[in-house]
């Protein structure tokens, strides 16, 4: 029977662990007869009860295993992890918070079956989200699909079930700065997608706020595309060619009209915004130079505190 890994990456979801494992099993006794399966938990640092929920699961099942790392890495690089330690034939990757139904899961095993590599789920819907967090979304996708050179999939999250060659492929995939929608699209495969509505959290707050999306935006817009130095580039190119057009205007109006000594202000104005392009420029530069400097350390990605009950630290998944 083919072996199906379940990845679950978890930073204090201490309340939802159960019952997240409660509707996995579900899903896993329908298909006890075809599949095997490993449910793999990521404990991202968590400072409440967490690990003891993984742990706890572990003794009373064989099934569970858990890697707790080494302190808060963030969840693309807990899902990174999920990527190294899982052992399946496939992979699924979603959140604890049982917004992604586990009970979709069937269908991806169906696609998978049909010979698809990456079965991703996308949103129908989502259910507790506020208007402005809809809308900022479809426009941050919109932005990041007409920018980049490989368009990532709108709605399509880090649900999705992934075949071992997909895996195999993001292991490689060692950067620090990661944006794993991207990496998604750019190591291709045959791609499908299914649907779901998105549920309101079972308990607790999102770890995602606003600050948090900011952040994870601007890392996908800087670590993906290139685009950003390139509008630098082009707005240097618009602000010398206005000054150009600017230059010969004035240079014609003192040759027909004599000098002037006014227009103070609109030099000032005209100095404030150089100066100001200008630095947004440096500020972009700045961006990717950041990027570099961490990628050029070649530090692992994380270290481990345990795997299961055996204490090991774990340097070499870098």
């Amino acid at each position: 029977m083919k072996l199906l890994t379940i990845s679950v990456p978890a930073y204090n979801e201490e309340t939802m662990i159960v019952p997240l494992y409660e509707r996995i099993v579900e899903v896993m006794n329908e298909v006890k007869e075809t599949y095997t399966f490993e449910l793999l938990f990521i404990n991202d640092g968590s400072k409440d009860g967490t690990l003891d929920q993984m742990k706890a699961l572990h003794k009373k099942d064989n099934r569970v295993v858990f890697v707790d790392l080494s302190r808060n890495y963030g969840k693309e690089v807990a899902m990174a992890a999920g990527f190294d330690y899982a052992k399946g034939d496939a992979l699924v990757t979603m959140d604890a918070d049982l917004q992604h139904p586990p009970e979709v899961i069937l269908e991806m095993l169906k696609l998978w079956e049909l010979g698809y590599e990456d079965v991703y789920a996308k949103r129908n819907r989502r259910e507790g989200e506020t208007w402005l967090k809809k809308a900022t979304s479809k426009m941050y996708y919109r932005i990041l699909q007409k920018v980049a050179r490989i368009p990532v999939l709108p709605d399509a999250g880090d649900f999705r079930l992934l075949d071992r060659r997909c895996i195999e492929a993001l292991k490689q995939m060692r950067e620090t700065n990661r944006y794993t929608k991207g990496l998604y699209s750019w190591i291709g495969f045959k791609k499908i997608e299914v649907t779901f509505d998105a549920a309101p959290r079972y308990d607790g707050q999102s770890k995602w706020n606003y600050q948090s999306l900011i952040n994870l935006a601007l890392e996908g817009i800087t670590s993906y595309t290139t685009f950003p130095l390139r509008l630098s580039t082009y707005s240097g190119f618009i602000v010398s060619a206005a000054a150009f057009i600017y230059m010969i205007y004035l240079f014609i109006k003192t040759l027909l009209f004599g000098a002037d000594t006014s227009g103070f202000p609109s030099l000032m104005i005209i100095i404030l915004f150089l100066g100001g392009v200008q630095l947004i420029s440096i500020g972009i530069i700045g961006e990717y130079l950041g990027r570099i400097f961490q990628e050029v350390k070649k530090r692992p990605l994380y270290f481990v505190e345990s795997y299961n009950e055996d204490k090991e630290t774990v340097n070499e998944k870098g």
